[in-house]
């Protein structure tokens, strides 16, 4: 059984804003713990430094900013699409100083961050976003910025949640980020026991990291053979395409002349590729 099952509202609508409000103002959320999670209030405990600037994306019932509020750190950020949600964390929080409430798509936020805490955010969104969720976590961190938090090590037969496994992390984040623990969670919840991976990445100020619109890809064979021929290109370090075939992730060394990431695709006159920059 599937215990942390999102879908009261049907899984057959679109998981926008609407849906999330949905399924705030039903108050039934599978996966919410009730509590911070304990991976996360471990990482925390070992941060010295109060006033870092951290970002909660998706953050849901904010409980690890709870647990940041009483350890005493200042300089608090989470945001979420469901404006039922924002409105209740906004009162909860009208006086206190030390966080901001922001409703909004976390895609088109802006900001420099030094910590991102990662818990049930990138599960609730649809498998084919990953690429852009790589791109705009590269976006947001500042220079020697981490992306910390738990990612669960597992499929479900319904979704949201979406589950995952290390070598798909792996190769999802490699090169945009410094890989510096992908572990098995030794303090999970009972119901999450072996289920979860701790994560801590930092960003690669070495590299360059754009997302592209992509048209034409209609297999797996064809993405494959795409993603062949860019990573033969010099200084292209990882290629990440979409699995609804719409974007693709590209690391490199250096920037890459879109002119020449097309010519390179132009032996099949369907395929066209376009930098995103939203």
């Amino acid at each position: 059984m599937n215990n942390d099952n999102c879908c009261n509202i049907s899984c057959d609508n679109p998981l926008d804003k609407q849906y999330w409000d949905a399924q705030y103002q039903a108050k039934k959320i599978g996966w919410d713990i009730g509590t911070v999670s304990p991976p996360i209030q471990s990482y925390i405990d070992t941060i010295e430094d109060k006033s870092v600037r951290i970002l909660i994306p998706g953050c849901g019932n904010s409980y690890e900013a709870d647990y940041l509020l009483a350890k005493g750190f200042t300089n608090i950020t989470v945001i979420d699409i469901a404006p039922t949600l924002v409105e209740n964390l906004q009162l909860k929080h009208v006086n206190n100083k030390n966080i901001k409430i922001v409703l909004g798509d976390f895609f088109e936020h802006q900001g420099e961050y030094d910590l991102i805490i990662e818990q049930t955010f990138f599960c609730a969104l649809q498998p084919y976003m990953r690429q852009q969720y790589v791109w705009k976590m590269h976006q947001l961190l500042s220079k020697k910025g981490i992306l910390v938090g738990v990612l669960f090590n597992r499929t479900f037969e319904i979704s949201p949640p979406f589950g995952g496994s290390e070598i798909e992390y792996q190769e999802l984040f490699q090169d945009a980020f410094h890989l510096l623990h992908i572990d098995e969670c030794k303090n999970s919840i009972s119901k999450r026991k072996n289920t979860e991976l701790f994560v801590e990445f930092k960003r690669n100020n070495q590299v360059v990291v754009n997302l592209y619109s992509f048209e034409g890809v209609t297999c797996m064979g064809c993405m494959n053979t795409v993603t062949k021929m860019f990573l033969e290109i010099e200084g292209i370090l990882n290629v990440s395409m979409s699995l609804n075939f719409s974007e693709v992730l590209i690391v490199s060394t250096d920037k890459i002349n879109l002119g020449l990431l097309q010519s390179v695709i132009n032996y099949d006159r369907k395929y066209k590729i376009k930098k995103i920059k939203y």
